[in-house]
């Protein structure tokens, strides 16, 4: 179904979804870090999809956002859909 997504590609999708929520809730990188023990060094690299994550990041960004962690895997599975 979805053959030509690879993981860097799935990691881009999900960074920019987790970009867009944050935005939405006029959250700062620094701000996000605090409220997620995360660095925010990590947030960026993240959101730009350069690193993979695991579950408990998925955790912790979640609380940080104050969301469900299903919503940070809420988007289309493909770079081109508009």
């Amino acid at each position: 179904m979805h053959s030509q997504l690879g993981k860097d590609n799935f990691r881009v999708l999900f960074g920019k979804n987790l970009k867009m929520i944050r935005e939405a809730k006029n959250l700062s990188f620094r701000k996000l870090a605090q409220q997620c023990d995360i660095d925010h060094s990590n947030l960026n690299k993240i959101e730009k999809g350069k690193i993979n994550i695991s579950l408990s990041t998925i955790l912790e960004l979640s609380k940080g956002l104050e969301v469900h962690p299903k919503e940070l895997f809420n988007f289309k599975l493909s770079l081109d859909e508009t």
